[in-house]
């Protein structure tokens, strides 16, 4: 359940190398801390002081560590942190922003931070894991994950990569499929599977304690053309040849390596990969919860 919380003493890290974030960025995080009163430090850093920086502002002991920077660099805060350190304030200064995002909208980084600093509760954060890696938005595991790095380089711009980044994904698809089984059931089949976690999730509650595990199975080439697409354009968990179940725990199964999408980032998983829910990664200052509807 989320609670109000104090702050008083922030730390900040602002990955200057990361997308959006910038040293005029930390400038404007510096100034509006001290806005509201607060005992602020920011590390402006980049490259490998990224990490060390992460550590130091963790280990200090703050009510709050704000990073700006991109979901990697999210990610690892939140390992971090873990479910008993400060709170994390994961704001949006990647590319992708996927799980700023999902927290906080898709609104500039300093109106979010503003918000969670005047009205903020504190809120547990769940996430996956696949063998020891960490996915606090969604993971994508199979033939689609090769059209994450094209729709990256479409929305850069960069339509040469993107096309051949296309036409590398498309020469892959039905290369191998992959077997699963959600739960400990019974065994299937599909081309690939998604695992979303409940903030990501559009038919889950932020507090649900499972994945929503989508499976991905198109029935010939239309359909895969029609799934790469949508992993262009749109949301390809509204194609009908998805289907989504919800699960704790998943076993999956290749006759090779496995090519995956981690909250947005490339990966290369093992033939065998284990999936499970974690009920708390970390603790996070989110926006208040919207209040339930009348009934």
């Amino acid at each position: 359940m989320a609670q109000k919380h104090r702050i008083t003493r922030v730390e900040a890290v602002v990955n200057i190398a990361s997308g959006t974030a910038s040293p005029e960025a930390a400038e404007r995080m510096s100034a509006l801390l001290a806005e509201h009163g607060l005992s602020v430090r920011v590390h402006a850093v980049q490259g490998e002081e990224v990490g060390r920086s992460l550590r130091a502002a963790i280990d200090a002991g703050p009510d709050l560590v704000a990073v700006l920077a991109g979901d990697g660099t999210a990610r690892a805060a939140a390992e971090m942190a873990g479910p008993d350190g400060p709170l994390i304030a994961p704001l949006a200064g990647g590319t992708m922003n996927m799980l700023p995002y999902a927290i906080y909208g898709d609104g500039p980084w300093d109106e979010a931070l503003a918000g969670i600093l005047e009205a903020g509760e504190e809120r547990g954060l769940g996430g996956g894991c696949v063998d020891g890696r960490s996915f606090l938005v969604a993971a994508i595991l199979g033939a689609p994950a090769l059209w994450a790095p094209a729709r990256e380089a479409m929305r850069d711009g960069r339509i040469s990569l993107a096309l051949g980044r296309m036409r590398r994904a498309w020469t892959r698809a039905f290369s191998g499929r992959l077997r699963y089984a959600l739960d400990g059931g019974p065994r299937g089949k599909a081309e690939a599977l998604a695992f979303m976690c409940p903030i990501a999730s559009k038919v889950m509650a932020d507090d649900d304690q499972a994945l929503e595990a989508a499976i991905i199975d198109p029935q010939g080439l239309a359909q895969a053309a029609r799934i790469g697409l949508s992993a262009m354009v749109a949301d390809w968990r509204n194609d009908p040849s998805v289907t989504s179940l919800t699960c704790r725990t998943a076993g999956v199964w290749a006759a090779g390596r496995i090519p995956a999408v981690l909250d947005g980032e490339p990966a290369r998983l093992p033939s065998t990969a284990r999936i499970e829910w974690r009920p708390k990664v970390a603790r996070i200052l989110a926006p208040p919860a919207a209040p339930a509807p009348a009934a």
